[in-house]
């Protein structure tokens, strides 16, 4: 899903009067982000945004890495791309009554047990089959899409498009300098002590701290990441496949998000 930022100020405890429902008047600003502007008093105000995809995207499984022979000869390393059962819409949310417009879709079909009670309710709601993702795509004009609408990968892509690929890497966990920020290493031999150890992390008396953002050995892998502008080399509907040119986040069997790439002056406002 889109990340989405919240600034509230509040300049004093919040009492029964200022949670009365009537002081709740939602005003709509325009901005290139959807933007939910809630006044409850002159000096309470709370702001919520997030970032607009250039189009509606998919959800996918990595499958692996291969090498992908064009017909001139040349060898691209390529991603390939599966489809399980799913990327179907389950929920179409307007400005009305959500505060933002954005189209749900699920992916991944799972047994009725693996989910939850409300989570059954919100896909029986939409009169679709139980899946375990559901992810939003906050889009300009969500027209044209329904419930229970079934996604297809190839109506929306084609080869030679460029896209946005999300997803969670792979986990290192707890690694050194060295390997997580590719430090060099001081001698082997020569009577030296330091090996790889991380060394000074800061002055003593001035500043007395260590700067923020520091690099030093800690938790490696397992972020979300988002690598943009790759290119579909081949989209294969017999398989059920897509390649995508390079390296993706994750590993074999990971959660793949495709969306449209942003591009600025052909999707994106250059303002």
């Amino acid at each position: 899903m889109a990340m989405a930022m919240a600034v509230v100020s509040f300049p004093s405890l919040l009492n029964k009067s200022t949670l009365s429902s009537s002081l709740f008047t939602p005003t709509f600003l325009p901005a290139k982000s959807s933007s939910l502007l809630i006044n409850s008093s002159p000096k309470t105000r709370f702001v919520v945004s997030a970032s607009m995809e250039a189009g509606i995207g998919v959800m996918g499984s990595k499958l692996g890495m291969m090498s992908f022979f064009e017909e001139d000869g040349t060898v691209v390393p390529v991603t390939v791309v599966g489809f399980r059962e799913g990327n179907i819409v389950t929920q179409i949310k307007t400005l009305a009554t959500d505060g933002y417009d954005a189209v749900q879709i699920g992916y991944r079909r799972v047994r009725d047990k693996k989910l939850t009670k409300p989570e059954t309710g919100h896909l029986q709601k939409a009169g679709t089959i139980p899946m375990r993702h559901l992810q939003e795509f906050r889009l300009t004009n969500i027209e044209g899409f329904e419930p229970n609408q079934k996604l297809v990968f190839d109506e929306i892509f084609k080869e030679g498009d460029l896209v946005d690929v999300a997803g969670t890497t792979i986990g290192k966990g707890f690694q050194g300098g060295i390997k997580r920020h590719h430090f060099k290493r001081g001698q082997m031999t020569h009577g030296s002590k330091s090996h790889r150890a991380l060394g000074s992390i800061g002055a003593g008396t001035t500043p007395g701290r260590v700067y923020k953002g520091k690099k030093m050995p800690g938790r490696m892998g397992g972020t979300r990441t988002k690598i943009r502008k790759l290119k579909i080399v081949k989209v294969d509907k017999e398989l059920n496949v897509v390649m995508i040119k390079g390296a993706l986040p994750g590993k074999p069997g990971n959660l793949l998000r495709i969306t449209p790439a942003k591009i600025v002056g052909v999707n994106i406002p250059k303002n």
